[in-house]
């Protein structure tokens, strides 16, 4: 069998086996609003395209770390053990993450600062953090995007800036590894997010190019979650700004929901096979105001726990 048409056999297996642990699923998105000083906000849908917020859209958690005491672009995944991890983006300026831990969205463990760039004195930012575990490893990769400056002069050379993607891993989130770069095709970029398709790893990311102006979602792919993701696509967005994508599968069909800043809305594409994308921004509906976030699953049992909890 040729591998193209290999790598789509196994692509088609995935998404009938997704499509069945969707049913029992109630989507969830956790997002920030305004400059993410009030915290982690989370809204629900039964079919991942109208969505409505949790808690009358209050906050689910208040952040406490770092100078700033931002909570933007909060990550929310289930990882290994059953608990819930989140990292975000805690300062415009730092040069850590915050990290937090739950069973159930209302409680959460003592918020962390991670200094992931702490190395790295002249680091300008560490911005949009998210997690993937890596089943092959049996680790959590945590990666991110920063400018150092400097470090890729030749994306600075038009005034723009040189964020990159950066990563470390760990096992606890307690000791983590040395940090590493990410990726790095010799253009600016930040806001990726990593999902395994099939026996591979996709890396969905913003060209953040300033000149001339790029500001749209790209895939890059690996054999491997934490090393080696190629030259990216072409854009998968269309005529406007995008950025924070963030992945599901649902039903057998992929789908990249973006914040559309410019416009103060959101957006999504969606993929049968992770090559081609349609626009469905038109079939989408979110809460007013949500900003730069990431979709994950939950149990109906879960949910309704959920529910019961945030209404106390």
């Amino acid at each position: 069998m040729k591998k193209k048409y290999f790598f789509m056999f196994l692509l088609m297996i995935q998404l009938g086996v997704n499509a069945q642990k969707n049913k029992s699923n109630v989507y969830l998105f956790s997002y920030f609003k305004g400059n993410g000083e009030n915290g982690l906000h989370l809204a629900y849908s039964l079919n991942g395209f109208d969505w409505k917020p949790l808690k009358n859209d209050s906050s689910f958690l208040t952040p406490t770390v770092a100078n700033d005491k931002l909570m933007r672009d909060p990550c929310i995944i289930r990882g290994k053990d059953g608990r819930f991890h989140m990292v975000w983006t805690v300062s415009w300026k730092d040069r850590g993450i915050g990290y937090a831990s739950s069973a159930d969205l209302i409680h959460w463990t003592e918020q962390q600062w991670v200094p992931v760039m702490d190395k790295e004195p002249t680091a300008k930012n560490c911005w949009a953090p998210e997690i993937f575990y890596d089943d092959q490893k049996q680790e959590y990769l945590i990666y991110w995007a920063t400018t150092i400056p400097g470090r890729f002069a030749e994306t600075e050379k038009f005034g723009d800036n040189n964020h990159r993607n950066y990563a470390v891993t760990t096992k606890d989130f307690i000791t983590f590894s040395e940090t590493k770069l990410l990726y790095n095709q010799g253009f600016n970029v930040i806001d990726a997010n990593i999902v395994r398709v099939a026996n591979k790893y996709a890396m969905v990311l913003k060209d953040e190019t300033l000149l001339p102006p790029q500001k749209n979602l790209r895939v890059a792919f690996s054999d491997s979650a934490a090393s080696g993701y190629g030259k990216a696509s072409a854009p998968i967005t269309g005529n406007y700004w995008a950025e924070g994508p963030t992945t599901i599968n649902i039903n057998g069909e992929w789908i990249v929901y973006f914040d559309k800043y410019r416009n103060h809305t959101y957006g999504a594409v969606s993929s049968k096979d992770f090559i081609n994308w349609t626009d469905i921004s038109d079939k989408i509906h979110f809460p007013n105001g949500l900003r730069h976030g990431t979709v994950f699953t939950v149990t109906k049992k879960e949910f309704n726990q959920l529910l019961k909890l945030s209404t106390n």
